[in-house]
């Protein structure tokens, strides 16, 4: 026998996009029941964006300890070490945090959290109806909007199937009990270099394996160049125009077969394997073809700038709705899709979304690359200001990298800014404003801005392209 409930709104899933959906829902006061079969918060807040950083910020921290010394800072004889033990618990008790407070804002805004897999049954003379199976026990929810938010999942290569003692997906990864001593990564995208640096700070010796010819393809060359030179200076070897062939196990860890573009084979010792080759997103388990939808062939449901898919009343959002796959995308989505469902004039219309490679150092990007904007047909202004010319980079030990704007030259109207560097991720929201405003070269460089920072970057490196650079020469 099954329970039934009525409410306006279900929203399946409660990751990045699903939760802030459930909340502004609330605040604009239409009845909503957040559905979730596991932890609220979902990928990005459990097994992550959260979990990731803390783990890059620990490991981070435990490689200055080794250059402390020049600060004057002296700590002794004793060697630093890894408790990975601790290490796990700190990062468990911050995740734990941030999934209490979605609980308690969800609750807060009279949102109610139903705990379950859901799946969507055929609409009935009312409405929309929703099944939750918890632990066997089935409720019915009635209602008149779904929004799925359903996220997504790594992609499994055939025969790297995760085991969780040999190979892993990302999700092992983050909660290794041990710094494995030999760690092959599969996939030199974002994913896989974040984790891969981690555990090289901590200790492991890391060999990354990418098919394509470089690492974080269509990021802005010269910025992933500046990230090449430090992961081989910390170590890490790259092997670029290589794939994974096959693994075998090997002693108490794995061999990892490989080949080559000439089709030469080689192995490589592993005491863990790291496979980081994308997200797919998750929509088997709803039975979308009750309700007439089907997913396309990578897996993502159609939507328009509202989010509506082709069935009314039924939205997708985040992963599921494709586009970039990133969790500040699904959190606008997410919000856009109430406002529309509670009758506001909203859309899904951004410029730009930002993206950042919490690398160290780390890349972030909006707009378009040099590359992309010559292909567009522009002709270009640029400027670039390297860190090592900033007071603040030289005052925290931390020169790698530069800010690189990009300009029609018709016009002066920026067209994409990147950034390679310490603090990357905090300065690229200047420059998405600086975009969606339709700011040109002259407004970033007659800002003035707060000496002595970083950010300053942003504004030589506008100033570089008028040939205004202060502390740079310019070039004619």
């Amino acid at each position: 026998m099954s329970t039934e409930l009525r409410t306006n709104t279900v929203v399946i899933g409660s990751g990045p996009g699903g939760y802030p959906c459930g909340i502004r829902l609330g605040q604009l006061g239409i009845d909503a029941i957040v559905v979730e079969r596991g932890e609220p918060g979902g990928v990005c807040l459990n097994v992550g964006c959260i979990p990731s950083k803390a783990l890059i910020h620990a490991a981070k921290s435990f490689e200055k300890l080794g250059s402390l010394d020049k600060l004057g800072i002296v700590l002794g004889d004793a060697t630093p070490r890894v408790d990975m033990a601790k290490m796990q618990a700190w990062k468990g008790g911050i995740v734990k945090k941030l999934t209490s407070g979605v609980k308690m804002l969800l609750k807060a805004n009279g949102t109610q959290l139903v705990s379950g897999t859901a799946r969507l049954l055929a609409p009935d003379a009312n409405g929309h109806r929703v099944a939750v199976d918890n632990s066997g026990e089935e409720t019915v929810i009635h209602c008149q909007n779904v929004v799925l938010a359903t996220g997504s999942r790594p992609i499994v290569i055939p025969g790297f199937e995760p085991d969780n003692e040999r190979v892993f997906d990302s999700t092992g990864a983050l909660g290794f009990e041990s710094v494995p001593g030999r760690l092959v990564v599969i996939g030199g995208g974002y994913i896989g270099l974040e984790l891969g640096m981690v555990y090289a700070k901590l200790g492991s010796k890391v060999t990354v394996v990418e098919a394509l010819d470089t690492i974080l393809a269509g990021m802005e060359r010269d910025c992933v160049q500046v990230l090449e030179r430090q992961l081989k200076t910390s170590g890490l070897e790259v092997r670029t125009k290589t794939r994974a062939a096959s693994w075998d196990r090997h002693g108490d860890g794995a061999l990892v077969w490989v080949q080559g573009e000439d089709g030469t084979k080689s192995s490589i010792e592993a005491d863990a394997v790291l496979v980081s080759v994308g997200r797919r997103p998750n929509f088997e388990s709803l039975d979308l073809s009750a309700v007439g939808l089907s997913p396309d062939g990578r897996g993502f449901v159609a939507v328009d700038d509202q989010l509506r898919t082709s069935v009314p009343n039924i939205f997708a959002i985040g992963d599921l709705a494709g586009g970039v796959l990133l969790a500040h995308k699904a959190t606008k989505e997410g919000e856009v899709c109430a406002e529309v469902i509670a009758g506001k004039p909203s859309g899904q219309d951004a410029q730009v979304i930002a993206a950042v490679v919490f690398t160290d150092p780390e890349i972030a990007s909006v707009g378009l690359t040099e590359d992309e904007a010559l292909q567009a047909g522009y002709a270009l202004k640029i400027g670039k200001f390297p860190f090592a010319a900033l007071g603040r980079a030289l005052s925290v030990g931390d020169t790698r990298g530069f800010t690189k704007v990009i300009a029609d030259a018709a016009t002066g109207q920026i067209l994409g800014v990147h950034i390679v560097g310490n603090g990357a991720s905090d300065l690229i929201s200047e420059a998405a404003l600086a975009i969606e405003m339709g700011a040109v070269l002259e407004d970033l460089a007659l800002t003035i801005h707060p000496h002595p920072t970083l950010s300053e970057s942003m504004m030589e490196a506008a100033a570089a392209a008028l040939g205004q650079a202060i502390h740079v020469f310019n070039k004619s």
